[in-house]
């Protein structure tokens, strides 16, 4: 049953970071890649049906984290409470921007909605960045679970490290990608266009960025991340958008699951002493609890996955970006 459930924890936060890194994407490049208005809501457009779905995976996740190993749970919202709720307070930001954007007719009005959009998810991505390094890195975790220090420093302290720096860039270069394939894949006409020069360079970029990064670490998944980076970027230039998008995402999803199982069976590591950190089974609630939530889950996952599946049918359609004359 915690095996189980380590599985369904790691598939939510794939589907989180994998669905909503593209939202976030999207919501950065926007302005950049939209060089009027037209140009931008047409991009803002290919995720207006998906982005509040999407988002059902961060409840998903962070409520399968709370059910079945609260342990986990309590080190690590105790420890990154403000970062969290920095996160929490930037996607509503990121919310009322997208929702607000169409409830006036005037371009300065939706052009700050754009800069709102665009920075909240810029944000986002660097803190979830930042908060996926710190997991790899570890925690001041002490014998009885919980974190040392106090104050801001207890809280802050952790994203000033070196691996949440890391993580914080190679989140931004992720979302880049994963907005720039996307919108080549789901628009026509100048953004189309730009979206994908913008993956091909950025695909460039980053498999130089992180091939010097693999080398000077020594990381393996860091030299095959360059090494899909730089496919991708290869395919963009080949117009070959779906492969490219593909690829991305596949790119993500094997870091996420990397982030998630890099110490095996830990799954917090304590920087004080080795022996102090949380394991799946110390982390995990009893049996009577993963059973309950089992018969929960059972019922309702399969049900999001196939809505969520089908709305990505009906909505499959390019979105135009150039004018079209009525």
């Amino acid at each position: 049953m915690i095996t189980f459930w380590f599985a369904v924890l790691v598939l939510a936060w794939v589907l989180y970071f994998v669905l909503e890194g593209f939202d976030f994407g999207v919501g950065m490049l926007s302005p950049v890649l939209g060089r009027d208005e037209h140009e931008r809501g047409a991009a803002i457009r290919t995720v207006g049906p998906f982005w509040d779905g999407n988002e059902v995976w961060l409840v998903a996740a962070v409520g399968v984290t709370f059910a079945a190993f609260p342990a986990w749970y309590a080190a690590l919202m105790s420890a990154l409470y403000l970062p969290m709720v920095a996160i929490l307070l930037l996607l509503a930001v990121r919310g009322v921007a997208l929702e607000f954007r169409g409830k006036h007719d005037s371009p300065s009005w939706r052009r700050r909605a754009d800069l709102l959009l665009a920075g909240s998810s810029t944000g986002i991505v660097l803190l979830w960045g930042a908060v996926l390094g710190i997991l790899v890195d570890g925690l001041a975790l002490r014998a009885d679970g919980e974190v040392t220090g106090t104050g801001l420093g207890r809280s802050l302290g952790p994203l000033a490290t070196p691996a949440a720096g890391l993580g914080a860039l190679a989140a931004l270069l992720a979302a880049v990608l994963l907005g720039a394939t996307f919108l080549a894949l789901r628009t026509t006409g100048p953004v189309r266009r730009r979206a994908r020069d913008l993956a091909r360079h950025t695909g460039t970029v980053g498999a130089v960025t992180l091939l010097l990064i693999g080398i000077g670490t020594g990381s393996r998944l860091t030299l095959a991340a360059a090494a899909v980076v730089f496919a991708a970027g290869l395919l963009a230039r080949r117009t070959r958008e779906a492969m490219s998008f593909t690829a991305v995402a596949l790119a993500v999803a094997a870091t996420v699951v990397t982030v998630f199982t890099t110490h095996g069976d830990v799954v917090l590591r304590s920087t004080l002493d080795p022996a102090w950190s949380l394991t799946r089974t110390s982390a995990a609630a009893g049996p009577e609890a993963l059973r309950l939530i089992t018969i929960a889950g059972v019922l309702i996952l399969p049900g999001v996955l196939v809505y969520q599946a089908w709305s990505y049918w009906v909505f499959r359609r390019r979105v135009a970006s150039e004018r079209v004359a009525s």
